[in-house]
């Protein structure tokens, strides 16, 4: 049985290497493909964010992982998202204060996060850091992760096609007809800026509920608990993706 869980918890790691290494490919596209190509590359910016929700299942199929896995997992996230903001704002299609912004936001959660792990909480689940029902609801409710999520991951999936559009000649392609209309830029846009909104409104409780933890020493012979995973997060809805914060 501990062969079966070291397997399930190599798998998810793998998982989150394939969707890093998958990610800078796809990048790479975006500079180099055709409009072709990168009509391809939208719906598999999607899968990448879908793959999170696998590695996440497959890490809470026992409920038991690593201490390493649930920070990789976490770096996995970090590096996915923020990597992508950044290339955004390279293309000149995002203002470069959005990545600046999201990496910050990035940082001092984290940090927060690790606080929280030392003094034995998650990040979710029932011993976790947050204090009142409207934190919980904001960083953990299932209604808050799916919206963050969909926005997040549909508003990268509608810039990923905006570089064609903006970088290429779409006369009488696809994307050329999606994005000549108003109505879909208008809601393209309309996913992209309520990502960047509610990634500052949900990292916002974090700092709130951490002021707890703030000055207190640690217990002596206080458990670290693994996170990866324990409990859905925001990225996608739970059939769709799990990531974290």
């Amino acid at each position: 049985m501990r062969a079966y869980t070291d397997l399930e918890s190599a798998m998810a790691n793998l998982i989150t290497v394939g969707r890093i290494f998958l990610l800078f490919i796809l990048i790479a596209l975006m500079y180099y493909g055709s409009v072709m190509t990168i009509t391809l590359v939208m719906p598999l910016i999607a899968f990448t964010f879908a793959l999170d929700g696998v590695d996440g299942w497959v890490a809470r199929r026992r409920r038991e992982s690593s201490q390493f896995g649930a920070v990789f997992d976490i770096a996995g996230d970090r590096i996915v998202e923020n990597v992508l903001w950044v290339v955004f704002a390279h293309l000149d299609l995002v203002p470069i204060w959005v990545p600046l912004i999201v990496i910050t936001r990035g940082f001092v959660v984290d940090g927060l996060r690790s606080i929280s792990i030392a003094e034995g909480k998650t990040a979710f689940g029932e011993n976790n850091m947050m204090r009142s029902p409207l934190t919980q609801w904001l960083t953990a409710g299932r209604f808050m992760r799916g919206l963050f999520g969909y926005a997040k991951a549909l508003g990268f999936v509608f810039l990923t096609g905006l570089t064609s559009y903006r970088h290429h000649d779409t006369t009488d392609t696809l994307i050329g007809s999606l994005y000549g209309s108003d109505l879909f830029r208008g809601v393209g846009w309309t996913l992209v800026w309520s990502a960047v909104a509610l990634t500052v409104i949900r990292g916002l409780p974090v700092i709130f509920d951490a002021v707890a933890l703030w000055g207190r020493p640690l217990a002596a012979n206080q458990p670290v608990l693994p996170v990866r995973n324990s409990a859905p997060d925001d990225t996608l809805p739970e059939s769709v993706s799990q990531s974290h914060l």
